[in-house]
């Protein structure tokens, strides 16, 4: 076959065709806004920072403001031992971190229904006394003493313990337990973690995790009530006298 060529003439024509019909397509923006530039932490966290009730990544929707400003201190400045959040938040100024935990704590969302819990009745039925009563004898408060009545948080610092995974709440009450994890002194959940037993954490946790969500999930209102332990919710110090 003789050798076939294609005229300069005509391809310089198709490009210019190709051209002319990219640019008549209307192009794809990218909104500047808070929320878009926050979809980075829904690769973890879940879509609008839900995350499910089953795996390690907690929940980050309707979190209190302070509470989550607070950890993303503590990510930042080296209280809390994640590579990959402090990599994300190394150069972010405290303004920034507030305007990402209030985007959070304003996302009011449904909650998934429980992971059934393959725990026995006696292992529930000690975790909830924890839960619900605490140890006096080894300096152990309730757990509702602090997070609230319904385990739901109470604003602006203390978060909710409900919709929480299991294999998550067992991460970071072991953190607090070798130091991997630390909060503003006086860091009462360090001295809460430290006095519980294996067989404690693994009843605690299963109880917590096997519980179904209240109508109302949000965190409850401030309250003026001491804190059963002196404990560091804010940079500026103590929340509450023991």
């Amino acid at each position: 076959m003789p050798h076939l060529r294609t005229p300069l003439s005509l391809v310089l024509a198709a490009l210019l065709f190709q051209g002319a019909a990219l640019a008549a397509e209307p192009r794809h923006t990218v909104p500047d806004t808070l929320a878009q530039r926050l979809m980075a932490c829904t690769l973890c966290h879940g879509q609008e920072g839900r995350a499910t009730n089953a795996g390690y990544f907690p929940r980050i929707a309707g979190k209190p403001a302070d509470y989550l400003y607070h950890q993303l201190l503590h990510f930042r400045d080296g209280r809390r031992n994640n590579a990959g959040m402090s990599d994300l938040l190394d150069h972010l100024s405290d303004a920034y971190l507030r305007d990402i935990a209030g985007h959070f704590a304003g996302l009011d969302l449904p909650y998934p229904p429980p992971q059934p819990s393959e725990a026995q009745a006696d292992e529930l039925a000690r975790g909830e006394a924890l839960v619900r009563q605490g140890d006096a004898a080894r300096e152990l408060p309730a757990c509702t003493a602090c997070h609230g009545a319904a385990l739901t948080g109470v604003n602006p610092a203390v978060p909710g313990l409900l919709g929480l995974p299991r294999d998550y709440l067992i991460g970071q009450l072991g953190a607090w337990q070798t130091g991997l994890r630390k909060a503003f002194a006086p860091d009462c959940m360090a001295h809460v973690a430290q006095r519980l037993q294996p067989a404690d954490v693994a009843a605690v946790v299963s109880w917590l995790a096997a519980q179904p969500l209240p109508a109302n999930t949000r965190p409850a209102p401030p309250t003026t009530e001491a804190l059963p332990l002196k404990c560091g919710l804010s940079p500026q110090g103590s929340g509450g006298a023991r």
